[in-house]
């Protein structure tokens, strides 16, 4: 029988295949080692036939090694595939249940990313990290010291000005000993600032070479690192079929819970990327703040200052941010600049 659909539960060295032929009837199913699989699928499987994935890890090496073989690839999020895994858990069980959601109609897929694009999501990931071991660094060092009677005023900018003139003082009380440690934690948070400002740079650099990612630049609210990391969630944007599937797929808009015909809309879902999604919501927190000093005239900020006028400011954030990633949906996909004029109400 020829196959039409392969289900593959991937792993790091054991991968699970399940296949079906045009009727969904089983053909055949296999469990291979990881320098085996893609060549007995390559024997067994014609070119163009859809192959199915989670949207883990290395999902993406394998979404690009299967499509320079002719396959076609469906990634699919793995939240999306636990509705079809039946009774006990296997991977054969995976593979199948693989095998059946990407024949949904109305199932959705991961865009397979680019060698490009995955460059750029580490850098934003790595970059990421760095923030959070800088801001665990700092709260150390103030909760060290403060046991020492030393207190520095609010901002990570203080810190690095009072470490400095504590470790000088002689009058302070400091021992000796410990001096020596705040001296090493001092020396840390200056290399993670170092590490910090050199992905900066990289991501400069990186805005510079992507003509998407410097269209985006031209939005209000956004700037060199959510411009990148809005390029690589976007892609070529066809993988979402208006701006609002791509707002959704950030999470920034409503949970729904409605029942008996009863409409019941709760707050912002959260769903999809939290980093990309924090990255639009203090962008556009910037943006209101500066409309409300400056009281623009252009669409866009009359439309800031009417709603600000109605509702909370945390509302108006994340509606900006909404409209900030509807727009940024619209540049990619139509490949035009950003004009004020033509935003709608």
């Amino acid at each position: 029988m020829k196959i039409a659909r392969v289900g593959v539960d991937i792993a790091k060295n054991v991968f699970h295949l399940y296949a079906v032929d045009s009727r969904d009837r089983k053909v055949w199913s296999a469990k291979l080692r990881r320098n085996q699989w893609l060549g007995t699928l390559s024997l067994k499987a014609e070119a163009g036939v859809e192959i199915g994935m989670e949207a883990c890890a290395s999902a993406h090496h394998w979404a690009r090694e299967l499509s320079a073989r002719g396959f076609v690839v469906k990634l699919i999020a793995a939240q999306f595939v636990k509705p079809y895994v039946k009774s006990n858990k296997n991977d054969e069980i995976d593979a199948q249940a693989i095998c059946e959601a990407m024949s949904r109609p109305t199932m959705r897929f991961v865009r397979p990313k680019s060698i490009a694009q995955q460059d750029a999501q580490a850098t934003h990931r790595i970059r990421t990290e760095l923030v959070g071991q800088r801001t665990a660094k700092a709260n150390q060092i103030r909760g060290l010291v403060g046991e020492y009677g030393l207190v520095a005023p609010v901002g990570i900018n203080q810190l690095r000005r009072a470490l400095p003139c504590w470790l000088e003082d002689a009058d302070n009380e400091l021992s000796g000993s410990f001096r020596v440690l705040l001296h090493g934690l001092w020396a840390d948070l200056i290399q993670l600032d170092s590490r910090v400002a050199d992905l900066d740079e990289r991501i400069k650099a990186l805005l510079k070479q992507d003509p998407v990612a410097t269209r985006l630049s031209q939005l209000r609210g956004v700037g060199p690192i959510t411009a990148t990391a809005l390029s690589v969630a976007l892609g070529d944007a066809s993988g979402f079929k208006c701006g609002r599937d791509f707002a959704v797929s950030l999470g920034l808009t409503p949970k729904q819970h409605s029942t008996g015909g009863r409409e019941r809309l709760l707050g912002i879902s959260k769903r999809g990327d939290p980093y990309l999604r924090t990255l639009l919501v203090h962008g556009a927190r910037a943006v209101v703040a500066a409309t409300k000093r400056n009281r623009g005239r252009d669409r866009l900020s009359e439309w800031v200052l009417s709603l600000s006028q109605r509702k909370h400011a945390n509302v108006v954030n994340v509606a900006l941010a909404n409209k900030t990633a509807r727009m940024a949906w619209a540049l990619v996909r139509y490949e035009r600049g950003y004009s004020p004029e033509m935003l709608a109400g």
